[in-house]
């Protein structure tokens, strides 16, 4: 059987990829078909397209070509492999999947999907396949640099640079679960957005710079990076932790003598933490922020937007209608 599926045969700007005809993925053991409503756009797409380009050629990532990007997928169960338990065929589902490791099979740009049964959760009841494949990645992201890297504990402030974006987002969301004071950094033009989802105090990095007027934050997730991430060292306390969501340079010796150590590490698929981050939006405690909505056929359109940057909340492709 033949399904419409996104593909890159070279690497390159968005034009590379190509909405064609390839064969449906067979589910492995304890793996399930998915049939996939919507996919989610992510840096890593992105960074893939361009063979990683943006990373040092000595510990850059090997792809085989053709390559199906997307690990974020909403949909429903197809059909299932060997020893695939916990879900039947009909079942709504949504996930990271097989992140982080890059293989060549069941990507998320495609009418269908494979991934394993640990991966998934059951989608939110209520919420659409659009809004829920706007959340694995950056949610995951977001739940586990809070609560397994630096194990937030309720009433410290927190420092969320890039609070408008995927990742963003959803920090300030879960950090406000745990009754953090919140400090969201973006331009002016989100503030609206961000006042909604509970951020204490916003600042427009267009019109102040945060380090000259925030001090004493306990903990800062800089989701920006870049050169200039090391501004942001006098707005934390002795003994405060910073997370760098991408890479930046901190000045790290400096950081040092200030008291700062650094907390990090790679977002990993996980089924049981993403029905937790279910079950906060089924009771109404987070929500996914919606940038824009692309066509599958039209996923090269989807990146040229997301290379734009100033993105709020996620760019998703629409695959199939719920």
């Amino acid at each position: 059987m033949m399904m419409k599926a996104v593909r890159l045969h070279a690497f390159g700007g968005p034009e590379v990829l190509r909405y064609e005809e390839v064969p449906l993925p067979e589910p492995g053991p304890g793996e399930v078909l998915i049939r996939v409503h919507a996919a989610g756009l992510n840096p890593p797409d992105w960074y893939a397209r361009t063979g990683f380009a943006n990373i040092p050629e000595a510990v850059r990532p090997k792809l085989r070509l053709p390559f199906v990007p997307g690990s974020d997928v909403s949909g429903v169960v197809a059909g299932l492999g060997p020893e695939a338990t916990g879900l039947a065929e009909g079942d709504a589902v949504f996930g990271l999947v097989r992140f982080p490791d890059l293989d060549n099979g069941g990507r998320g740009y495609a009418e269908y999907a494979t991934a394993p049964v640990a991966h998934l959760a059951r989608k939110p009841a209520g919420l659409d396949h659009v809004h829920a494949a706007a959340v694995p990645m950056a949610g995951l992201t977001a739940y586990q640099f809070l609560f397994d890297h630096v194990r937030l504990e309720p009433g410290k402030t927190v420092l969320v640079n890039g609070a408008a974006g995927g990742v963003g987002h959803f920090l300030v969301q879960l950090a406000k679960t745990k009754g953090a004071y919140v400090i969201g950094v973006a331009s002016g033009r989100h503030e609206a957005f961000l006042r909604e989802l509970g951020v204490d105090r916003f600042v427009d990095y267009t019109t102040t710079a945060a380090e000259e007027v925030v001090r004493d934050v306990d903990h800062l997730f800089d989701t920006v990076g870049g050169p200039h991430g090391h501004r942001f060292l006098p707005t934390l306390r002795r003994g405060g932790t910073l997370s760098p969501v991408f890479v930046g340079e901190y000045h790290r010796e400096r950081a040092a003598e200030l008291g700062i150590t650094f907390v990090s590490g790679q977002v990993h698929s996980d089924g049981g933490q993403l029905a937790e981050l279910a079950r906060l939006i089924e009771a109404g405690h987070i929500r996914a922020g919606i940038d824009g909505v692309f066509p599958l056929a039209e996923a090269a359109k989807a990146h040229e937007r997301a290379e734009q940057g100033h993105i709020q909340g996620k760019i998703v492709l629409r695959v199939a209608e719920d």
